[in-house]
């Protein structure tokens, strides 16, 4: 590695600075760059990933440390690195590139373009060296070099022909929403669902939330018991399983294998958020404290490791700590031996410890005796089983638990990426708000309204637009589509908790700034960036619901609900141009757009518009309040009238004044308004159809 930082050292990316001192001479994405190529006639070689991303890691020592193959890239191309996680518009383009040339895709993501950023040549991972059938860089840059000197009229004519297909991927023809397709996006996940171990199809197995919450909703909906039992027993499993840390808390990112067992073992702050939301609903739904207690450990996690001084949310943490995958949260059985002395026995047996481990190394291939720790039934089971009283044994475990977390804090920890990302904060503002909201911790509000006040103060642009990073006292990049509409949602959670009604101003004005810098006027739907981004090959638009919803789905729902709060029916007709906009692709793979067909649910109905007229501190409007959040109702959104100025944005509520000086309940159901009822116990024979 040279010692000589090159132009990423000024950057504030840490996935970034990381390669600040390779010997390949990196531009960061910019015009310098491109100027460069143009000048000197140079295709681009573009390399995409993010900090805690393990192969990208792998590339990096192979590849881009090794001054023989820098010396190639330095000589034949301009090489240009971008963090995925900044930059997710410019990722999302060119994933696509490689999903479409290779038939998949993923990080380290390699381009090779143009220098107009047209590209021509995609692939993930490479090695230094060719190794079964993968071609090594060693090879692969000399082999474009060739091409580029002898087959350029070739490579414009591919790389215009891949630019066409892409830029007409975003126009479809639109295809009539019926119900239908909820019935084939479950028959679908029915089809492909694992009895034996929770989760669909075969390993490697994602947690995709937003599919869960999904079965939740057409259970709901269609009074469907086995959609619950299936994301019920999903959740039971991945929190049962080694994917969980079961000493820190807190989800890695995916399971290498099919029973949930042996995780990738890095831990996204996005993940986090999506399944406490799960969690969080799945304790509605099905009033299982397993369901509770998961949720409120994920939040005890985020609290403690991922939450800035700030009040801000870092970014991830990663699977390696001193060069070796997963080497901070495995366990050797004498290890745990000296540590928990007596209690060993007990421990070992729940946690399922052995001698020769179940973790296998991944550089020998064989296992090396250390242990990922996971339960095979939950405490209420486990207690049952070994004939030990159930309060007992939470309080072994407890205690176990505490001892081997004390002892892990000693160890080397995994690289924490301390970026600060407006999207992925505003999904965990949204979890801690709905967790208050089913829990009543006061701790999960402060939390949400302390990110909220972070994200406002420190990552609000001028012009009243939003910012997408944080880092190093330091904010940046242009807002995206996601950071607007996942901001606009937690700020309608936060509304839909504490009722102040300056989240819910906030929420209209960054949905105003929205529609007027990213909406497609000419075929419906938002593009991925805004008006004001043109270092991009051309806007992109993005309805697939992937590691995290798609931002036209959740923008699709805050139309929704913002059209229901404010009685604006414009903002309704808004979110039918977006649905209509990718009603082909919804028609033809419903199930890859669960989080969209989550916010269809809601527009199909039934729905309820509750508006609650009252002091908002007094035990009549709290009692309501609890009465309602412990059920599941996701079509519903809720409003507190205090006579006063929320009058201004939800102009229908001046007639529903409090009766008889009581705290009044108003419940419109599809448009429907029902006599007010000033008693609580009414609650759940309103919501009875529709709850379980």
């Amino acid at each position: 590695m040279s010692n000589k930082p090159n132009r990423l050292i000024t950057q504030k990316s840490p996935y970034l600075l990381q390669h600040a001192h390779n010997p390949v001479d990196w531009f960061p994405w910019g015009e310098e760059a491109f100027a460069k190529a143009r000048s000197e006639d140079r295709p681009i070689f573009l390399s995409i990933g993010y900090s805690t991303c393990h192969w990208c890691h792998v590339m990096e020592h192979e590849s881009f440390e090794d001054d023989v193959i820098a010396g190639l890239m330095n000589k034949f191309f301009v090489s240009i690195k971008v963090d995925r996680e900044e930059r997710p518009d410019i990722d999302g383009i060119y994933m696509n590139v490689c999903q479409m040339l290779t038939g998949s895709g993923g990080w380290p993501l390699t381009i090779i373009m143009t220098p107009d950023k047209k590209p021509f040549f995609a692939g993930t991972y490479f090695p230094k060296e060719g190794r079964f059938g993968r071609i090594g860089m060693s090879v692969l840059l000399p082999r474009i070099n060739e091409l580029w000197q002898t087959k350029r009229e070739d490579i414009y004519k591919s790389s215009d022909e891949i630019t066409n297909v892409l830029r007409a991927n975003y126009e479809e023809e639109q295809f009539e929403l019926g119900e239908k397709i909820f019935d084939d996006a479950y028959s679908r996940f029915l089809n492909t669902y694992d009895a034996e171990h929770g989760g669909f199809g075969n390993a490697p197995k994602f947690p995709t939330p937003h599919n869960l919450m999904f079965l939740l909703r057409y259970s709901n909906r269609r009074h469907e018991s086995r959609a619950l039992e299936m994301a019920a027993a999903t959740l039971k499993k991945m929190r049962l399983g080694g994917i969980y840390d079961q000493i820190g808390y807190g989800f890695h990112r995916y399971s290498t294998d099919d029973r949930w067992l042996v995780p990738h073992f890095e831990k996204m702050l996005y993940d986090q958020a999506m399944l406490c939301l799960a969690y969080t609903e799945a304790y509605q739904a099905a009033g299982e404290d397993i369901f509770k207690t998961t949720a409120e450990e994920i939040l005890t996690y985020v609290g403690m490791d991922m939450t800035s001084h700030e009040g801000g949310f870092y970014s991830a943490e990663d699977a390696d700590s001193e060069g070796e995958e997963g080497k901070f949260y495995l366990w050797k059985e004498d290890e745990v031996k000296n540590i928990l002395g007596n209690e060993y026995g007990l421990i070992q047996k729940i946690f399922n410890m052995h001698l020769e481990g179940n973790w296998t190394d991944q550089a020998k291939g064989q296992k090396n005796g250390t242990n990922i720790l996971h339960l095979n039934s939950d405490v209420k089971i486990l207690a049952g089983e070994l004939n030990i009283n159930e309060s007992s044994l939470f309080n072994k475990i407890k205690s176990a638990r505490e001892k081997l977390f004390e002892m892990r804090q000693s160890r080397i920890h995994p690289h924490k990426d301390d970026k600060i990302l407006t999207d992925w904060n505003s999904l965990m503002i949204s979890a801690f708000a709905k967790a208050y909201r089913v829990f009543g911790k006061a701790e999960y509000l402060t939390a949400a309204e302390n990110a909220a006040g972070f994200i406002l103060d420190k990552l609000s642009s001028d012009g009243g637009g939003l910012l997408h990073r944080y880092r190093d006292g330091e904010a940046g990049i242009p807002g995206l589509l996601d950071d607007y509409s996942f901001f606009i949602s937690a700020l309608i959670d936060l509304y839909e908790s504490n009722f102040e009604i300056s989240y819910l101003e906030k929420a209209i004005s960054f949905n105003d700034y929205l529609m007027l810098h990213f909406r497609d006027e000419k075929n419906g739907g938002f593009y991925f960036s805004g008006d004001d981004n043109n270092d991009l090959l051309f806007r992109q638009k993005e309805f697939y619901d992937g590691a995290v919803p798609s931002g036209n789905s959740v923008a699709l729902m805050n139309l929704l609900k913002l059209g229901r709060i404010t009685g604006n029916t414009k903002l309704e007709e808004e979110a039918f141009r977006v649905a209509q906009a990718f009603s082909k692709s919804l028609t033809g793979t419903p199930f890859v757009f669960t989080n969209t067909l989550s916010a269809l649910i809601f527009s199909f109905g039934p729905t309820y518009e509750l508006v609650l007229s009252g002091n908002k501190n007094s035990p009549e409007t709290e009692l309501f309040l609890k009465k309602i959040r412990k059920l599941f109702i996701p079509g519903k959104v809720m409003i507190l009238n205090d006579g006063q100025t929320i009058h201004k944005i939800a102009p229908f509520t001046e007639n529903k004044p409090m009766v008889d000086n009581k705290t009044t309940l108003y419940v419109c159901r599809n448009y429907n308004c029902k006599f007010p009822t000033t008693s609580p116990d009414d609650i759940p024979g309103i919501f009875r159809d529709e709850s379980h």
